[in-house]
């Protein structure tokens, strides 16, 4: 342990180190850097993985899942074409969309119209091709990597399936719907060796990776609580904007006892289709779609990610429940989430969609404090440390919140050999915090997690199976 006379000059030295290197961090964030990874993980191959192309090599990309994230975000940001033709981005990726499957055929149709005017335009050969069954687009072996934009409870079974027939995977998120199957595709991934990507374009925005190499540094001391909210005030329901499309039609263009996959029975209804999002069989809602955009960045942030020591949560509907009935949806429109690491450290993430005031964005440790807003993060020290740690400030951090920087890395990852931002084990320590939050609320307990064994107990000490298709009412 250094003594205390030794502490300014360590301080000093590691802040001109960190400021020779900043000029270099949005290159080194889209080159592939990616958090240290405790090294009680499971390591990766010493032997280049299957599907690992150089630097030259085009990838070609096959799309399942083309709804709104899967064809705005996933496929034109591959082939980089809007639909006026206009490009979206200024990146490189010498990439190509040569298929797409989707259950419903407005949307096939459409992923097809796309995909076969950007091979037009940029005058290849080759026929684009469109499937019902993603089996399909996978027994192709001119595909090198899958983007899966499905509905959430479909995740885990492509990317399994795609893993297995050799290609890599970047998958939205959050990573599945239910635990036990997020496990199934982190041992898929560390079999394989192929790449994995998590969907939360978060994790390419460079300050998360300045904070990282900050908090790796010792810069503000023993890391003690982080925090972040997603937050929106959405009157008329959040979800309910998304359209229902009367060209869905069970028996003509979607195949319905398809689409539900492991999800029990049930009738037809447009709104499980489109606004999915609202209803536990299919999804978990805020903790899902929204807050996996949170916990994904903090946990990279803190430099060595750790799976959750207990998770609790809590949250309720209630104000939507008497402004718009108990039949728009099951999940909460509030939900507050805590989390505690074996480090120490605490993770407090909340969100809402009936009020839009949230908490800032934070990072304290037991010397410093770092306080992120835009593409700006601050260095304070907690005042005992002001005559030894100076304030730092960072500012215009790129890239920033981009969807075309994060599909960047990962093809990057495919041709290096590298972690994308959002790899593999960054996306199952935050699925664990995202499942063990909704069994906590919804089970009404405080969930503690043994990452060795992957069991799940209560305070005292009862076990408890995850929670999955057919466990809990409404599922």
């Amino acid at each position: 342990m250094k003594k205390a006379k030794q502490r300014p000059r360590a301080v000093k030295e590691s802040r001109r180190e960190f400021i020779k290197k900043s000029a270099l961090a949005a290159t080194a964030v889209m080159a592939g850097c990616s958090p240290k990874v405790s090294e009680v993980v499971e390591k990766k191959p010493t032997v280049a993985p299957p599907g690992v192309l150089g630097a030259n090599d085009r990838i070609v990309v096959g799309f399942v899942g083309v709804g709104g994230q899967g064809f705005y975000a996933h496929l034109q940001s591959v082939i980089n074409r809007n639909d006026d033709g206009e490009k979206r981005h200024d990146y490189q990726y010498n990439a190509i969309g040569a298929a797409a499957c989707d259950l419903f055929s407005k949307r096939r149709d459409r992923a097809f119209q796309a995909l076969d005017a950007a091979r037009a335009a940029e005058g290849r050969t080759g026929e684009i091709r469109v499937y019902e069954d993603y089996r399909e687009l996978l027994d192709r072996n001119d595909i090198d990597a899958v983007f899966i934009g499905t509905v959430d409870h479909w995740h885990a079974q492509v990317a399994i399936d795609a893993l297995d027939s050799g290609k890599h995977v970047y998958c939205e998120k959050p990573m599945t719907r239910y635990l036990g199957e997020a496990f199934h595709v982190y041992d898929t991934v560390k079999r394989t060796g192929m790449k994995f990507q998590i969907g939360s374009q978060y994790c390419t925005e460079g300050k998360w990776h300045k904070a990282a190499e900050l908090i790796r540094d010792g810069r503000i001391g023993r890391l003690v609580l982080a925090q972040d909210s997603y937050m929106r005030n959405t009157p008329e329901g959040e979800w309910n904007y998304y359209e229902l499309e009367p060209e869905l039609e069970p028996g003509k263009t979607i195949d319905w006892k398809k689409w539900l996959g492991p999800v029990s029975e049930r009738p037809f209804d447009p709104q499980y289709y489109h606004r999915w999002r609202k209803y536990y069989p299919f999804c978990v809602g805020i903790l899902g779609d929204l807050l996996a955009h949170r916990i994904h960045p903090l946990l990279l942030a803190t430099g060595d990610p750790e799976f959750p020591y207990r998770v609790t949560c809590l949250g309720n509907r209630k104000i939507t429940l008497e402004t718009l009935g108990p039949d728009d949806r099951d999940v909460n429109d509030n939900t507050q989430v805590l989390a505690e690491f074996p480090s120490g450290m605490g993770m407090m993430v909340i969100g809402c969609t009936v009020n839009e005031q949230g908490l800032p964005q934070m990072i304290r440790g037991n010397e410093a404090t770092l306080y992120f807003s835009g593409n700006t993060l601050e260095l304070r020290p907690e005042r005992p440390y002001a005559d030894l740690i100076d304030p730092e400030r960072f500012e215009n951090i790129e890239p920033g919140v981009e969807v075309p920087a994060h599909i960047a890395n990962f093809f990057d990852a495919i041709r290096n050999d590298r972690a994308p931002n959002g790899n593999i084990d960054l996306a199952i320590r935050a699925q664990t915090i995202i499942s063990l939050a909704e069994m906590s609320d919804r089970l009404g307990q405080m969930m503690y997690f043994d990452w060795k064994t992957r069991k799940i107990t209560n305070g005292s000490g009862q076990e408890f199976t995850p929670i999955t298709y057919g466990t809990l009412d409404p599922s």
